[in-house]
């Protein structure tokens, strides 16, 4: 769904908090692109009012009495697919909501203080929302975005094998907005001894240990949020945290990973181009780039520099992203060697890991 850029995008939000309400609607009405149209209580409430307010972008509590936003998402979005970003506390629950077809999320501000900062990142939300592409898929009853569509279980791919050329061979996958169904859409599809993976996905502080864990329940590998100085080997994934960058550094003859305060690269911290970039300057052995679907550029500066030190790299398709931003620039700098959609991705990387081996 794009809007164009001249017209505003009419915006709805739904939260049973009127304190909660008050604060997103004079926030998101401050910005010149956007035009709050209305409000809804609860899910029964904006079930009710949807029709006749028909807006661009939903923001939604997750928590609400009476259905959920989960619940909520998994029975009108099949029928009425539309681009909705979430609102809520630290909760596990999010993972569900953005598997039901949420596009992105926000955590709710805790301290008076951060209250600009909420505002600012909810705004940023809405904006890119505006032109996420959403569509259900008719597999399952619940809308799944582009990137997470497929709807059927996915079947993981046979073992590599005992070849000790797999033990050298590092991935790096990097993601924005639509990652976290994304990515787990590849990873769920990957063997279990997998070369050594560095993940960053642009999210919140305090969710990134969630995700890490929700990706280490769904898939085959070891996956765990990092730490500083853990060591990247065979079978295992990291995922960097929030609020920090994370790179790749070697030791000899092991890599390991920095994950420490520091400026945002490209705008973000953690930076996918800036996770790509140290594998592009420190590994000598075997490495594969992913970039996969996100808003703006990050990761394809840091993608072109793996491609030019000889990494095979891989592009998320415009067809299966959530917004087609950081993997159509990295493809149209020459970043990518081959696209593909979500679902393909593990399948290409695979089918390339066996001519290493």
């Amino acid at each position: 769904m794009a809007i164009a850029a001249q017209k505003k995008i009419r915006v709805m939000v739904v939260d049973d908090s009127l304190v909660a309400r008050n604060l997103i609607m004079t926030g998101l009405s401050a910005h010149p692109r956007i035009e709050v149209i209305g409000y809804a209580i609860n899910a029964l409430d904006a079930r009710q009012k949807l029709p006749k307010l028909n807006p661009d972008v939903i923001t939604m509590d997750v928590e609400m009495p009476g259905q959920s936003g989960i619940d909520f998402l998994k029975e009108y979005l099949p029928a009425h697919p539309l681009p909705v970003v979430l609102v809520s506390s630290l909760d596990l629950k999010v993972f569900d909501a953005l598997a039901a077809g949420a596009v992105d999320f926000v955590r709710k501000p805790e301290l008076q203080g951060s209250k600009d900062l909420f505002i600012t990142t909810l705004t940023q939300k809405v904006l890119i929302a505006a032109n996420a592409r959403v569509h259900p898929t008719p597999s399952t009853s619940a809308l799944v975005v582009a990137a997470a569509a497929g709807g059927t279980p996915a079947q993981v791919l046979p073992p590599l094998g005992s070849s000790p050329a797999f033990n050298n061979i590092l991935i790096g996958l990097g993601a924005s907005t639509g990652g976290t169904e994304a990515t787990l859409e590849v990873m769920k599809r990957l063997p279990a001894d997998i070369p050594g993976m560095v993940i960053v996905q642009h999210m919140p502080p305090g969710f990134t240990k969630m995700y890490a864990d929700r990706l280490d329940r769904l898939c085959k590998m070891e996956v765990r949020e990092a730490k500083n100085g853990d060591e990247l080997h065979r079978g295992l994934a990291l995922v960097a945290p929030a609020d920090l960058q994370c790179r790749v550094v070697r030791i000899g003859g092991k890599y390991t990973v920095s994950c420490a305060p520091g400026e945002k690269v490209s705008g973000h911290r953690p930076s996918v181009d800036a996770m790509f970039q140290s594998m592009s300057e420190v590994v000598q052995c075997k490495m594969v780039g992913i970039i996969m679907t996100g808003m703006g550029q990050d990761g394809a500066a840091g993608l072109l520099a793996m491609r030019r030190k000889g990494a095979y790299t891989i592009g998320q398709d415009k067809e299966s992203s959530v917004v087609y931003g950081m993997p159509g620039v990295a493809n149209d700098i020459g970043a990518v060697c081959i696209q593909a959609s979500c679902e393909n991705v593990a399948n290409v990387l695979v089918r390339h890991l066996k001519t290493l081996g």
